[in-house]
């Protein structure tokens, strides 16, 4: 595997017991349980602290629980940090992969659902979401993600990821068609909201409801947009994965 983009910014130095310690806030987005295993739980330690590539390794080396770090690992650093597009999207179906084969081993771990569903929305993003649509991922990243909220209620970055589908979808396509994806205008917005509900310090799910304003009412709600970037800007990040959250805040409002 080629070399990835090292972590560029200055990522909190986090060890095994202040990762345990921590882990309600840390993992406040995908309510992943506290591993049993150390070999996971170090593969995590490697995660919030920005070392994607050996997070990613050590994850899958671990195997059982430590494949959801591997494909965290991947997913995040696919998403903010890999330069070539063609390597992105094929993170993208690589985890996807990966988590629908978690799915048959581990049918009621919410996060095999989850990854499977952020991989597939971001490659679907990658590719244009109306060829996405085409081709019958709308159903299956909405399926997965449905199923991870069953399985997991408080799993907020779930929702988030749905309210983006209902607003990507929309934008796309418009509501009349976009109805017959089972996109939905309020569901997207509600969804979004019960996300903050959860998780009110996630700088991600911040972002994702600005864009999602945006894509579903235009200029209308750019104010509410505005204050929803600038909120997420002053986030603290915990961790590595934050910290790029929160920087990508920062982008925003800049633009």
């Amino acid at each position: 595997m080629a070399k990835w983009t090292a972590f560029p910014y200055d990522a909190p130095a986090l060890d095994a017991a202040a990762v345990k310690k921590q882990w309600a806030r840390l993992h406040a987005g995908d309510a992943e349980p506290l591993p049993k295993d150390a070999k996971v739980l170090e593969a995590w330690v490697l995660f919030h602290n920005g070392e994607f590539q050996k997070a990613h390794d050590a994850g899958l080396k671990a195997g059982g629980a430590g494949i959801t770090v591997a494909n965290k690992a991947q997913a995040i650093y696919a998403n903010y940090l890999e330069k070539s597009e063609k390597a992105k999207l094929a993170m993208f179906q690589e985890i996807a992969e990966r988590a629908q084969a978690q799915q048959a081993e581990e049918p009621k771990n919410a996060n095999a659902y989850y990854w499977q569903a952020y991989a597939l929305g971001r490659y679907s993003q990658g590719i244009s979401v109306a060829k996405a649509l085409a081709q019958g991922l709308g159903a299956k990243v909405k399926g997965a993600l449905e199923t991870t909220i069953k399985l997991a209620p408080k799993h907020a970055d779930a929702h988030v990821a749905l309210g983006t589908f209902h607003a990507e979808v929309i934008d796309k396509v418009g509501s009349l068609l976009g109805r017959t994806q089972g996109a939905d205008k309020a569901t997207g917005v509600k969804m979004f909201q019960q996300a903050l509900k959860l998780n009110p310090a996630s700088a991600i799910a911040m972002v994702e409801y600005a864009n999602g304003l945006v894509m579903l009412d235009g200029d209308k709600k750019m104010k509410e947009a505005e204050k929803l970037y600038a909120d997420a800007a002053a986030c603290t990040p915990a961790d590595a994965m934050e910290t790029l959250d929160v920087e990508m805040a920062k982008a925003e409002l800049e633009d």
